[in-house]
């Protein structure tokens, strides 16, 4: 008899302290998974997040009151950037170039900056909503090392650093891989989104190779993702453009990463996409300090659009003095894009928006059929370009096939940059060779024209 109840208590004592562990370690589980199945229809999203400078920006992503912020990449500025210089010793610029513009830092620095973001009044406001749920990725900025990949040594320490950043759980299954690709479906099962965040670093090889961007455990992952249980909408997130190719525009003036640079992995994951039938796919990106709406149709069935929103901080109109904002929207507009999407909705001509920005995402659930607003925001949350797609245009079959173009044709959201006539893809470049020769000219001419009035004048002074 003692015995037997010495073995209730001792059944007690472990029932209490199960029970007493799941309130004390448990009950978050049980929250999150509760905030997960709610119904989402405001996500926010943004990139490029200078640690040190001004951030007005968190007013307006509070005000619009999002269920899920996305951090896209270079949430700080981790690398140190030195100045450009020509001439001299170290020249980090210009053909003669002897030395790297950026240099890592410490990983004690890395800690520093996320740690100023991190305690950023605005910041911590929406940190510490509970009904907004923060997640993220990385670019090359907070991965350490600008346009870095798989050769940077200290992308394992960094890791770290950014998941403690996004105050992920010490036993996540982030912190035991290599690199920190993830997904999460959030919202009722008929009504599920599901964001699935892509590592484009930690695998990535060189730029100039056309080799991988995700590396073979990525895509092997990627693909059980895709070909997953099903979800209304799916929004893949890229720390890079997905669907723009601006560098085989702007180039050989200057290059931006993108997946265009790595053209078999941008193939293989519109057939990816494509070969999981998995309809209600968009991307998201950032990166290049602008905003942008692009779109693709010749390739899995419907259009795929990639809404850039770059950055919170960071942006090209802050680059140059505000009477020269001008230049940079009419280079904007002069840059050819088969891909960008041109409408009403669009602030500028370029339909390209060059001030801080953040993404924001509407989904109206009760439409019929399901109706989804995508913009991208200045600093006040008034739209500066934006997209109003219905969710059935996001089905199989809703767009006409590459396989109607002919040989030589080009169509717009549907031909590559890189297809473009010559004159057309290089417009860009000859403009700039075309200013810098009647720029010289001009100096030559002025130059000319002095030394004309000069010696006139000496004339005249040898004839008084």
């Amino acid at each position: 008899m003692d015995g037997v109840k010495r073995w209730r208590r001792w059944a007690v004592f472990i029932l209490g302290a199960l029970i007493g562990s799941q309130f004390a370690c448990g009950g978050g589980n049980d929250s999150t998974k509760a905030n997960h199945e709610a119904l989402v229809s405001r996500i926010a999203f943004g990139s490029c997040a200078n640690q040190t400078a001004p951030q007005p920006i968190w007013d307006a992503i509070i005000k619009f009151d999002p269920q899920v912020f996305i951090w896209m990449g270079d949430n700080i500025y981790g690398d140190i950037k030195r100045p450009s210089k020509m001439f001299g010793k170290e020249r980090t610029i210009g053909p003669w170039k002897n030395v790297p513009r950026f240099v890592p830092t410490s990983q004690y620095e890395m800690n520093f900056k996320y740690h100023i973001i991190k305690n950023h009044p605005a910041y911590s406001r929406l940190r510490h909503n509970l009904n907004t749920k923060i997640i993220g990725t990385w670019d090359d900025h907070d991965y350490g090392l600008n346009d870095a990949g798989k050769e940077f040594p200290a992308k394992v320490s960094n890791q770290r650093l950014l998941l403690d950043f996004l105050d992920e759980p010490l036993d996540s299954p982030r912190r035991m891989q290599a690199g920190i690709y993830t997904s999460y479906t959030f919202g009722p099962v008929g009504r599920q989104i599901k964001i699935i965040l892509l590592d484009t670093r930690y695998h990535r090889d060189p730029l100039s190779s056309d080799g991988t961007i995700l590396g073979s455990t990525q895509w092997t992952w990627l693909e059980k993702e895709l070909n997953g249980p099903s979800s209304a909408i799916t929004i893949i997130v890229s720390s890079i453009q997905v669907i723009s190719n601006l560098s085989a525009t702007t180039g050989p003036l200057f290059y931006m990463e993108s997946w265009g640079r790595f053209p078999k992995e941008r193939d293989r994951l519109f057939q990816l996409i494509a070969d999981s039938k998995r309809n209600g796919v968009f991307f998201i990106s950032g990166d290049v300090h602008f905003g942008e709406i692009t779109r693709y149709d010749c390739d899995v069935g419907y259009a795929l659009y990639d809404i850039t929103s770059s950055g919170l901080t960071q942006a090209v109109e802050k680059a140059v003095p505000a009477p020269f904002h001008f230049v940079v929207r009419f280079l904007a507009w002069w840059t050819p894009s088969t891909m960008r999407v041109i409408g009403k909705n669009c602030r500028h001509r370029s339909c390209t928006y060059g001030q801080p920005n953040f993404g924001a995402i509407e989904i109206d659930w009760d439409a019929t059929p399901v109706a989804l607003k995508i913009e991208v925001r200045d600093t006040d949350g008034i739209p500066a370009i934006g997209v109003n797609i219905s969710l059935s245009e996001l089905q199989a079959q809703s767009v006409n096939s590459a396989a109607t173009l002919r040989v030589g044709e080009h169509q717009k959201h549907c031909s590559l940059e890189v297809d473009l006539p010559w004159i057309v893809r290089y417009r860009l470049t000859i403009l700039f060779y075309f200013s810098v020769a009647v720029l010289l000219f001009a100096l030559v001419g002025l130059n000319f024209a002095a030394a004309v009035v000069f010696r006139l004048f000496l004339r005249k002074c040898k004839l008084d």
